[in-house]
């Protein structure tokens, strides 16, 4: 088997090759192909089913493909090549390789019997990475990026939706990561909440880190991505620019999707 890595960067890049993935008879993702160029902002739309989050957890092999394997920044993710065959690491393997990737869930994913504080600080102190001193200074200056210094000693219980997603956001970015992945960070969110976590996603998408966005707000992908890719079927149908993809879609599958969600 020829594997096509690329060359370490300090932002990481994102390389997918060949992934498929079924879940019994449903093949959900058919043979993608799709690289994402380092310190750049992709936004992968698509209809419900179409198998976006199943690609975007596949990249931190959080869904174990069936065949296909992806790359960041010049190491394969979850496997590792034996003689011509892809072999599974061993779990402490691909959780390290996991703390070097940021990933915001739909639905928050924070420990409800931990403060904010403490969920912000419980991976950088429990990988080792930082001492809890360390971590505790370093979670605050976090959580005063994306607004919510206030809140350091809160539940999530009595936190908004909006809040509870800003404090997984800083989260993801307490192990410094160079890429953060985001599974539809504001379809879990009440409508008027939705502008402070896409604020904040916004101001992270001037930092140089690579981000990829699982999203369905294409308001957001027109401002905010350098790259669109529209999926449908499994199979990437349509990418580009948001200017080709939004603003001039070839596919008649892109446009139909557009005209239902614009």
């Amino acid at each position: 088997m020829s594997i096509v890595t690329g060359t370490g960067t300090a932002a990481a890049a994102v390389q997918i090759v060949g992934a498929r993935k079924s879940f019994g008879d449903k093949q959900v993702l058919k043979g993608i192909d799709l690289t994402i160029e380092p310190g750049t902002v992709t936004a992968i739309l698509g209809p419900s089913g179409s198998g976006k989050s199943t690609l975007l957890r596949a990249v931190n092999h959080l869904e174990k493909l069936d065949g296909g394997y992806v790359v960041v920044d010049g190491e394969l993710i979850g496997v590792h090549l034996v003689g011509n065959r892809l072999k599974e690491l061993h779990e402490k393997q691909i959780l390290r390789q996991r703390a070097r990737i940021g990933f915001v869930f739909q639905n928050f994913n924070l420990f409800p019997h931990l403060t904010v504080l403490e969920n912000v600080t419980e991976a950088p102190v429990s990988t080792g990475l930082l001492p809890k001193a360390a971590a505790r200074e370093r979670a605050l200056e976090l959580l005063a990026q994306v607004g919510l210094s206030d809140k350091a000693d809160a539940f999530p219980r009595h936190l908004s939706g909006g809040q509870q997603q800003r404090v997984a956001i800083a989260r993801a970015l307490a192990l410094d990561p160079q890429l953060i992945l985001f599974d539809e960070p504001t379809s879990a969110l009440d409508p008027e909440l939705v502008g402070e976590v896409l604020a904040v996603i916004r101001r992270l998408a001037e930092t140089g880190r690579t981000l990829v966005v699982v999203t369905h707000e294409v308001g957001f992908a027109r401002e905010v991505a350098d790259h669109v890719v529209f999926l449908d079927a499994g199979v990437v149908v349509e990418e580009g620019t948001p200017d080709d993809v939004l603003g001039n879609p070839q596919h008649a599958r892109t446009r139909d999707f557009l005209s239902r969600v614009l």
